[in-house]
């Protein structure tokens, strides 16, 4: 896991936010849904790199 997949993970995050944003404003639940979803998923990624590096700086 590098780089590229830190910017997958943040981009995931960014996705969900604005798939959750278009969903606010047009009232579209499923939308709003899926953008929680996807942001989480980005962000329990994100943290999981976040362990890794931790793991990886201590040896």
């Amino acid at each position: 896991m590098g780089a590229d997949d830190k910017f997958s993970n943040k981009a995931e995050e960014l996705k969900g936010r604005a798939k959750e944003a278009v969903g606010d404003a047009t009232d579209n639940e499923q939308w709003q849904a899926e953008g929680r979803a996807e942001r989480a998923k980005g962000s329990l990624k994100q943290a999981g790199e976040k362990v890794k590096d931790a793991f990886r700086s201590d040896k």
